[in-house]
């Protein structure tokens, strides 16, 4: 067996490994507490738990973006940026263009990109548009740039979309920088996504995210009270903000979404792209229905990579016989990460939550707590639900042997990818 061979045994091994190590005893809590018992686990787990938060729900990549050119505007200290890609278009010009003049103000601008999530899109930031960028007195970097051996950096990759304003005001949700979030793409229609806003306690845990990857990209550390000011009361929303650092918090994100789940005690709905969920997840759901919670999940009928929806239609079909409303999203393709649980407590991120997510990927989501975001956000879930139909058996044999055959095979290989 050659070197390749070996280094692919190993790879494979490592996956299997993580993903047995997955099944673990999930606690369970009384009838009267899904959110205290929740954030009881939160607190022992030493996950960042913060009060005093506004958070404003951001319905869709338009109102994300007019939301954040206009705190950008506005700026007086710094503007940070963590995307999986700036995709090359003209959102990005728009941006960057807003960003140099906010550097020939003097204002500190850094931007960090993934170089393997920059590869990935079909009109990447080359050498010569970042030398064009720079000259404009904006930072920007690349996280793990890929070089060969290309397989040494097919493991965890920056998956996070954070912007930090002066420390005061945060963004987190599933949206990048590209057109196509506004626009849609060709063949699959209108891509659907939410994002948030968030000022308080909560944005200090994002702006350490970013300022701890940016030093362990560039060696450059940068700390001071200018980039964790003081925050007054802005709302009442406590936070709990999950990152998953690979090696450094390598299960939080996945077990805090197994234990936000299993503490339900009436209602879960979540939306999730590429749902092909990890086993500590998708035993949570089963659980969930078991216990006769009433779990809804709305999956799209479409996809932007091959044969991923024949799996993703295999998993919703195999929870709804097992009890749960499935909803089919025809408006395009649903990319939208979110979840409420029992009106009391919701989440919005990067995250994913197949194997990619859960066990490689750098990701950051927002547990939060309170029951006018957990409405808002439901409500827009809810809207979501004009462009979808039931999944039935009906539904799902009316698909072709070929379609359901390609879905048993992608259920069996992703979780190694």
């Amino acid at each position: 067996m050659g070197r390749k061979g070996i280094f692919l045994l190993l790879f494979f091994v490592s996956v299997l490994f993580s993903s047995c190590s997955s099944f673990v005893a999930i606690e369970r809590c009384d009838w009267e507490c899904s959110d205290s018992a929740l954030v009881d686990y939160i607190k022992k787990e030493g996950i960042p738990y913060t009060h005093n938060n506004d958070v404003v729900m951001l319905d869709g990549a338009h109102e994300k973006f007019d939301s954040m050119f206009n705190d950008i505007r506005n700026a007086k200290h710094h503007i940070h940026l963590e995307y999986f890609n700036f995709r090359n278009d003209s959102i990005n010009s728009v941006l960057i263009e807003l960003l140099a003049r906010k550097a020939k103000e003097g204002v500190e601008v850094r931007a960090m990109f993934d170089a393997f999530g920059n590869m990935s899109n079909d009109s990447p930031l080359k050498k010569k548009d970042l030398e064009k960028i720079r000259d404009l007195g904006i930072e920007i970097i690349k996280f793990d740039p890929v070089n060969f051996p290309w397989i040494n950096h097919a493991y965890s990759r920056d998956h996070r979309k954070i912007v930090v304003i002066d420390g005061k005001i945060g963004y987190i949700g599933g949206i990048n920088v590209a057109d196509y979030y506004l626009n849609g793409i060709e063949g699959i229609g209108k891509w659907r996504d939410m994002h948030s806003r968030v000022e308080g306690e909560a944005v200090n845990e994002l702006q350490k995210i970013f300022l701890d990857m940016w030093e362990k990209e560039s060696g450059v550390r940068i700390e001071g009270e200018a980039y964790y000011p003081p925050h007054d009361e802005k709302g009442n929303s406590s936070i709990a903000v999950v990152d998953r650092w690979p090696h450094r918090t390598p299960e939080r994100m996945r077990r805090t979404y197994a234990n936000a789940i299993h503490a339900a005690k009436d209602s879960i709905i979540l939306v999730n792209p590429y749902f092909i969920p990890m086993p500590i997840v998708r035993k949570a759901l089963e659980k969930a229905i078991d216990d006769g919670v009433k779990v809804s999940i709305v999956l799209s009928e479409k996809g932007d990579i091959p044969m991923i929806p024949d799996g993703v239609w295999r998993v919703g079909y195999q929870l709804m016989k097992r009890g749960a409303d499935v909803y089919m999203y025809t408006g395009g393709f649903n990319h939208s990460k979110v979840m409420c649980v029992d009106g009391k407590y919701c989440t919005i991120g990067s995250a994913n939550l197949n194997s990619r997510s859960l066990n490689y990927d750098y990701e950051t989501n927002l547990f939060i707590f309170g029951e006018e975001d957990t409405q808002e956000l439901y409500e827009l879930i809810d809207d979501d639900k004009g462009n979808t139909y039931l999944l039935t058996k009906e539904k799902y044999k009316e698909r072709s042997w070929w379609r359901r055959f390609c879905g048993w095979l992608v259920t069996l290989v992703t979780p190694f990818m």
